[in-house]
């Protein structure tokens, strides 16, 4: 069974609003209004003590049966990531379900419903589509394992 990781929700599913925490005071700002009439396709966050390739917080979304409000802090479970990069360089995005008994039968991206993935890769590559100069690129899905792979190179990254 995959580690239990701790993700910090700025973006509840459903919301157009880019809400950000400051890592230093906790607070959480709004940062701005999507472009796009699109909303986020799961809970999205951050796991604390990681450094992802463009400097920040490694990013995470969660499967939920519910949306939560930002600043909550889920306990989840890695089982894929969504490769990509924007104009910041890598932006990984690590695919977790709820760490829940009724998620149990999620253990692999495979256990991930198509939709649901494809939901999640078309909204990632197109919502700064409408954002002068903004761009990003996706380049596919990875398994569990590399999702485990890439969360311990930004532990690594972080402890420096």
């Amino acid at each position: 069974m995959a580690t239990s990781i701790e993700v910090t929700i700025e973006i509840p599913k459903g919301s157009r609003n880019k809400y950000e925490v400051d890592h230093e005071t906790g607070k959480v700002f709004l940062d701005r209004y999507l472009f796009t009439p699109m909303a986020y396709p799961a809970d999205y966050g951050f796991i604390d003590h990681t450094l992802g390739e463009d400097g920040d917080p490694l990013d995470a979304l969660v499967i939920l049966p519910e949306p939560v409000f930002p600043g909550v802090i889920v306990k989840a479970r890695p089982v894929g990531v969504f490769k990509m990069t924007d104009e910041a360089g890598g932006d990984d995005k690590l695919l977790c379900v709820v760490d829940d008994v009724r998620f149990s039968h999620i253990q692999d991206l495979g256990d991930v419903d198509q939709f649901t993935r494809s939901e999640i890769e078309h909204f990632f590559t197109h919502y700064k589509d409408l954002e002068p100069g903004k761009d990003v690129q996706g380049s596919g899905w990875g398994e569990a394992a590399e999702a485990e792979r890439i969360l311990a190179e930004a532990v690594e990254r972080y402890q420096g």
